[in-house]
């Protein structure tokens, strides 16, 4: 097999105080294997550890409370039981000398009533998505969500602010605010889903707001070199429909606000997940890079070489894989050693047990003579 331990993506390396063994990111990754009370399974942090070498793991999107929920099986950090689960995973990763962070995760109108006890989502308006959704017992229409009143978003901000002191709590290295694929934050942050008329709303300023409160609440607790966030620019809504009016401008604001809170990392989705970065008329990805003062993390269909070209161009600072290390926790090792990688079964995505979540093998290295 061929070396490719030399290349530039695969070293070690310092971003604001944060010692990463190479540039490799393990993507958020929605799993559903927790159970129905949101606390994660033993199994969870064999599945974390075994991909520790990554130079960085985000975790799969983790419910910031009850109320947050949009799909089974998905976890949670409001309680005490979630906590002691998330520590076992951040004490198996750390054992490892690996790094990982919380994703901080609100669904929004992206959830059900059969996910709720019964209650209606929230938005940031009583805006219904196109399509279905996955609950307990199969696929159901979206509904039509309830608007949050003015004097219930604060309470979400501090939501937030607790989720991000348990994940503390749980022994994280930090945490990343979920501000993409159209949940909660993005719906407010969007003309298309936000049609506020309080200070939540109308002006892009108004629109921001909330998500601005949320991360200045989650920096209070973690200072902002532990706090990441990601975004979505291009992000469509369930039915493929843009979602706003004037993306560049939205977003070039909406960076410019992140960077002055001094965010140690800005990831970006880089097109409509799981298609081609360069899919997206009108949106220049590096324009809104350079807007961003802190490390930049790439996302969406990295190869090993891709990531080399665009680190020599100073176009991205870390990049972050998904997919590819569901069947190749040793991931790293392969990409050093230019090794064919598994292909995991969509069946093996979402949902079960530790089958096709933490059993995969390592490669099989040739023996030395």
């Amino acid at each position: 097999m061929s070396d490719f331990s030399s290349n530039p993506v695969l070293q070690p390396v310092t971003i604001g105080g944060l010692q990463l063994k190479n540039r490799i990111v393990m993507a958020p990754m929605t799993r559903s294997r927790s159970d129905d009370f949101g606390v994660p399974p033993d199994y969870a942090a064999d599945y974390y550890a075994q991909r520790a070498s990554a130079g960085l793991i985000i975790t799969e999107a983790t419910n910031i409370s009850a109320a947050a929920r949009g799909y089974p099986r998905t976890p949670g950090i409001w309680n005490a039981v979630q906590i002691a689960a998330w520590q076992r995973v951040t004490d198996a990763v750390h054992q490892r000398q690996g790094k990982i962070f919380l994703q901080l995760w609100h669904t929004g109108r992206m959830s059900h009533p059969d996910m709720l006890g019964g209650a209606i989502p929230v938005a940031a308006s009583a805006i219904k998505p196109h399509g279905q959704i996955r609950v307990h017992d199969g696929m159901k229409d979206f509904v039509t969500p309830r608007a949050l009143r003015t004097d219930e978003i604060p309470a979400i901000v501090e939501d937030y602010r607790r989720a991000a002191e348990n994940a503390k709590r749980a022994g994280f290295d930090g945490v990343e605010v979920h501000s993409a694929n159209n949940y909660l934050l993005e719906q407010f942050v969007r003309d298309s889903t936000n049609h506020r008329t309080d200070q939540y709303g109308g002006s892009l300023e108004n629109r921001l707001r909330f998500p601005l409160e949320v991360v200045k609440a989650v920096v209070d607790v973690w200072g902002p070199q532990r706090v990441g966030i990601r975004i979505s620019p291009t992000t469509t809504t369930p039915g493929n429909t843009p979602l706003d009016s004037n993306t560049m401008q939205t977003f070039s604001v909406y960076i410019d606000a992140l960077s002055t809170l001094g965010l140690l990392y800005l990831h970006e989705i880089e097109g409509v997940t799981q298609l081609s970065r360069d899919a997206d008329d009108g949106i220049s990805f590096a324009a809104l890079r350079q807007r961003f003062k802190g490390a930049y993390v790439a996302n969406n269909q990295y190869t090993l070489a891709l990531a080399e070209k665009t680190l020599a161009a100073g176009d991205a600072d870390l990049f972050s894989i998904g997919r590819p290390f569901i069947a190749n926790p040793d991931l790293i090792e392969r990409l050093r050693n230019n090794a064919p990688l598994a292909d995991a079964p969509k069946q093996y995505w979402y949902g079960g047990d530790a089958r096709g979540y933490s059993d995969w093998p390592g490669m099989q290295v040739p023996r030395q003579q």
